[in-house]
Formats: C-alpha cells, sequence, structure tokens
C-alpha cells in the first residue's frame, strides 16, 4: 500500500527539542456555546457542564481539543517554553470578524510576541483576500508578502525555492507589459482587451504594467471602501477654457444623439468623434470629469454610468430633477463591487497559473505561468524579534548544548540565555545551564552538565567573568537520559523518514508527498507527475528502483511471481515514475 504524507500543518521548527510548555492564543470568532449530542439545543459553556434542557453531560475536553482544529478563529497563535512562536490561523472581516480588521489583529500579535520576547515567530501565508490568493496579489503589487509589514522574512520555499528565486518571480511577473495583451492585429476585441483599456482611461497615472494594473485596482478598492471619494486636489496639466472647449464638444454629440433621455453614448464612442481635436491624454482627463456638468443654464446635467456588460462609462443628457445626486459623490468612479469583479476577472486570466489565458506570445505565458507558480509555492516567513535588552551588572551569556550520547550530525537545540552575578564560577554555569535546559526541553529533564567545551580541564571554582568576560557565547556538553532522547527528540517526531525529491527538496516543506514503495524515500507528488486532484497509484517507485530491479537477473515464472519489490539501500534522486496496480515494468511517466 502506498505511503502518503501531507504536511498541511507545516510550522517550522521541526527539528527542535519537544518543548515542556506550549501557549496557545485564541481569539475565537463565535461565543462559548456548545451543542447538546442528545437535544440538539446550545448553551454557553459557563452555564455549566451538563444541558439545562435534558441534563445530559457535556462533552467539554473534546469540545476544548476540537478548538485546536479550527480554522474560523480570529487568531489562533502557539508559544513554545523556548521562545519560539507560530501563527497559525488570522480571519479578518473576510475571514468573519465582526469588527476587527485582520491589520488590527495582526497589530495585536506582534505586540504580544514583542512583549512575551518572543524569539523568532513564523507563518505560512496562505491569506486569501476578495477569493483570491493574496499572496501572489500583494506580491507582484507590494514585491513581498502582506506579512513583511511587521517584518516577516522569506524563510524558504517549498520545493527547494530560494529568495533570490522568489525575488525574481515577483519581478518578471510584476514587470509584464500589458501591451503584450492588448495587441490583438485583427482579431475581435476581447474582454480582457476592455478591462484593461477601461481602468487606463480610468487612471491619473499610466498604467504599463501587470503591477500598475492591479495595484490601480487594489487603490480603488481601498479608497472606494474607507470613504466617498472626493474631487481630487491634483493640479491639472492643461488650462480651464481647454478642458472646457473639449467637453463643449462632448456636449454637442450627445444632443445630437437624439431627444432627452435618450441612449447612452459610450465612453468609447465619445473618444472615437472627438480624436482629432485633442490629445488622447486630454481627453481621458475630460471624460473622467465629464459626469455631473451642467448644460443649458444649469438645467440639465451630464449623467454617467458604469456598464458591467461593457466594462465602459455611458453618458448622456438628463434634466436636473431627475437626477439623484449624492453631494461629494464621483459619479465616474465604477462600484467597489465592479471593481471586484473585474479584478477577479484579471486574476485569473493574467495571474493564476492554472486559470491563465492564452496569449498572443506563448513565450510570455510560459514565463508568467512558471514566475505565478513560484511566488504561490513560497508561503514561509520568519520574524526575528532580535531582543538586545541586556544586564549591564551581570553575565549575559548565550549557551549552546552538545549531547554526549549523539552524532555531532543531529541537530543541536537553540542556545539558550543565562543571567548570572558577576561573580559567578563555572559550577554555577553548570548548574544554571542544566536548570535552563531542563526547564524549556522534555528531553532534558535529567540533563547534566560535564564539561565546558573549549577551555580544556578547569577548576568548577573558577570565576566565569576571568573565562568569558561578561556577554558571549560558550559551549556545554552534557548527557540525557536514553528515554528522552527516544521520544521527545524532535517536534517532528521520531520517524525516521528521508526526503530527496528531484526538485532539490531535503525536508518537508508542508506539501504533499509519497514515498517510493521500493527505497522509502519521499518525494513530492507534484514533481512526479502527481496532480492534487489525480488519484494516487497503488504502487510508487522511483527510476532508481525501477533500473535496479530491472538490472536484476531474469527469474523463473514461479521465483517471478513469489518476488517483492526490491529494497534500495541507497538514497533516490532525479525522474520517478507511477506504477498503476496492473503494471509490471510498463509504466506510464509524468513529468510534472
Amino acid at each position: 500500500m502506498h505511503r502518503l504524507r501531507k504536511s498541511v500543518g507545516f510550522e517550522g521548527w521541526s527539528s527542535h527539542p519537544v518543548c515542556r510548555k506550549r501557549y496557545r492564543f485564541i481569539i475565537r470568532s463565535g461565543g462559548d456555546t456548545k451543542a447538546c449530542t442528545r437535544c440538539g439545543n446550545t448553551q454557553n459553556l459557563s452555564e455549566g457542564s451538563n444541558c439545562k434542557w435534558c441534563s445530559m453531560a457535556l462533552d467539554i475536553e473534546n469540545w476544548v481539543y476540537s478548538q485546536l482544529e479550527d480554522n474560523t478563529h480570529l487568531l489562533h497563535g502557539v508559544i513554545h517554553s523556548n521562545g519560539y512562536a507560530h501563527l497559525l490561523c488570522l480571519n479578518g472581516r473576510e475571514g468573519g470578524s465582526g469588527f476587527l480588521t485582520g491589520r488590527a489583529i495582526m497589530d495585536f500579535w506582534d505586540r504580544l510576541c514583542s512583549s512575551l520576547a518572543v524569539r523568532k515567530a513564523s507563518v505560512m501565508d496562505v491569506s486569501r483576500k476578495y477569493g483570491m490568493d493574496y499572496r501572489l496579489l500583494h506580491g507582484i503589487t507590494r514585491g513581498c508578502s502582506w506579512y513583511s509589514e511587521w517584518g516577516y522574512e522569506f524563510k524558504s520555499g517549498s520545493y527547494a525555492l530560494t529568495k533570490e528565486a522568489y525575488q525574481s518571480a515577483v519581478d518578471t511577473l510584476s514587470a509584464i507589459p500589458l501591451s503584450e495583451f492588448l495587441f490583438q492585429g485583427r482579431k475581435p476585441r476581447t474582454q480582457l482587451h476592455s478591462i484593461i483599456s477601461f481602468y487606463q482611461s480610468l487612471s491619473c497615472s499610466e498604467l504599463v504594467t501587470v503591477k500598475d494594473l492591479f495595484s490601480f485596482l487594489l487603490q480603488m478598492i481601498r479608497e472606494n471602501s474607507s470613504k466617498p471619494a472626493s474631487k481630487s486636489s491634483v493640479l491639472c496639466a492643461w488650462s480651464k477654457s481647454d478642458v472646457e472647449r473639449v467637453q463643449q464638444t462632448m456636449v454637442k454629440i450627445l444632443k445630437a444623439s437624439g431627444r432627452p433621455q435618450a441612449n447612452w453614448v459610450t465612453r468609447w464612442a465619445l473618444k472615437r468623434s472627438i480624436c482629432k481635436s485633442a490629445s488622447p491624454q486630454l481627453i481621458d482627463y475630460c471624460l473622467k470629469h465629464f459626469g455631473g456638468v451642467l448644460v443649458d443654464d444649469g438645467s440639465r446635467v451630464v449623467s454617467s454610468r458604469c456598464n458591467p456588460g461593457s466594462n465602459d462609462f455611458e453618458y448622456r443628457l438628463e434634466s436636473v430633477n431627475n437626477v439623484h445626486r449624492l453631494s461629494n459623490q464621483d459619479v465616474n468612479n465604477a462600484s467597489v463591487e465592479h471593481v471586484k469583479q473585474d479584478l477577479r476577472y484579471l486574476y485569473e486570466t493574467l495571474l493564476h497559473p492554472q486559470t491563465m489565458a492564452e496569449f498572443r506570445s506563448r513565450a510570455t505565458r510560459e514565463k508568467m505561468i512558471d514566475a505565478a507558480t513560484k511566488i504561490l509555492d513560497c508561503k514561509h516567513f520568519i520574524k526575528d524579534y532580535l531582543s538586545s535588552t541586556v544586564n549591564p551588572v551581570a553575565i549575559n551569556l548565550w549557551c549552546c548544548v552538545e549531547l554526549s550520547d549523539e552524532l555531532k550530525e543531529s541537530p543541536a537545540p537553540p542556545p539558550e540565555r543565562l543571567v548570572l552575578p558577576l561573580n559567578a564560577t563555572v559550577s554555577d554555569l553548570k548548574i544554571e545551564a542544566a536548570k535552563a535546559f531542563q526547564e524549556v526541553y522534555a528531553m532534558f529533564k535529567r540533563f547534566e552538565v560535564e564539561e565546558l567545551l573549549g577551555y580544556g580541564s578547569i577548576d568548577d571554582s573558577i570565576t566565569l567573568k576571568f573565562l568569558v568576560g561578561t556577554n558571549g557565547v560558550i559551549r556545554i556538553k552534557g548527557r540525557c537520559s536514553k528515554h528522552g532522547l527516544l521520544r521527545y527528540r524532535m517536534e517532528r517526531g521520531v520517524d525516521n523518514w528521508k526526503v530527496d525529491c528531484k526538485c532539490g527538496t531535503k525536508d518537508d516543506d508542508g506539501e504533499r508527498m509519497l514515498a517510493c514503495d521500493g527505497c522509502g524515500v519521499w518525494h513530492h507528488t507534484r514533481c512526479i507527475g502527481i496532480n492534487n486532484a489525480d488519484a494516487l497509484p497503488s504502487k510508487f517507485l522511483c527510476f532508481r528502483c525501477i533500473e535496479l530491479y530491472s538490472k536484476k537477473p531474469k527469474q523463473s515464472k514461479k521465483e517471478r511471481g513469489s518476488s517483492q519489490v526490491p529494497k534500495a539501500g541507497f538514497v533516490c534522486r532525479g525522474e520517478s515514475a507511477a506504477m498503476g496496480s496492473g503494471s509490471n515494468l510498463s509504466v506510464t511517466l509524468r513529468v510534472g
């Protein structure tokens, strides 16, 4: 049977020893209520542990444990006793918060970590906004993750992606020129062409790249959601007479279109009608401020609307009495919902690798898919709180530990900070170091310090200040109980699994993995050509194992019938194949 590894709960620090304590901070989205399994009625947990309707005992303990897996909390963070933290869940208004924004919750979490002297905090950025992956939207518009606004920096990407690869992908996708999608030759005008041209005409500045376009749409959503748009205070590059001359020409076109309240005239039609009378920039400016212009001594007004079907503004003349006008309202701005709808369309057409449209240039599309995939694969970010507070009248040391029962290749626990009096001796250091690691980690419960490394054989009565000064790093060596070493060695568990995927990944990165049935080495399912929607094969062998198996001497039918999948003693790298249940050595290769 195949073995599947799917680490959706990847949090970082998996190689650290198991901490004795961890503290969870949860802001729930709802009240502390639980439904009775017998009668179905709900009651607040503060009202007792028995149902007040049928007196059945409520399983409070299971309810509490279920909260740890609940992804609807406004905030769920965990801080280990060694000072390392994880932000597991954050939901703002779109995630169910009635009052707190995501930014306000994140501000609270950041202040909480600072107050509790957290050393490092990690987060897996799987945030969504407007139904889209926000790490992709924020990446191309700001050049970094949303969490970077609080000091979180790129740690490592899935599929062995580096910081340089992430930044290169962001720069590549952001700089794609919009002209790549606008030039269609003699082909008919598409919806993509219309939407891009529409927002180019609305923007006061030129929209040239993918970054410019998405930044403008997100800015429109923020401005229109927070407050009614006010009149622009930006100085106009044209004189008042130039603007009035062009707008009067457009008014004549509306009057020529027919009787009052005739059919709407599109922005595109107006632009074509006056394209020879003024520059394109002046025409765009006049159209942007055309709605609300009074004509015929104030008896009629230019009414405008945004047509969602054509993604274009439309204008016509109406009686002032028939037009409902709100003060300080920009009638030329598309509604928030309309902009969000266009943003989603552009996201699916230009950004997301699985829904990206076909473009004129196949090379451009392949480059965009590659860059977008890399950005989506970079989810792990870390903040280092870098506490520089020291006691000026004490010895401040970072203490690193080595275990005499382990190989040097084994991952060492993070150093612990020790604060000792100025007259402390080597013996005091050993006692405090042992106590510090015993209080933090379960495997160090019976830890004993044997020696200070790098100083040879020294007497325990020597004053520590003469050896290391008042600040520095010191290494100690000691011994733990074997029971603790076996059970609590690493947060990720004691399973002896090996990752060596063809993408270069050597450790669990939180992505879906499958183990080779021949040698037991783990590979990303995506790297071996298995999509998330595909069924898993009943047998999976990497090519190294297939090659080894094929080179074995041919067996008789009797021997072949009882043969087992070979167990290779080497690391599998490179290409891989999936074997179906009915296959022998005839395999179907799909390289993902």
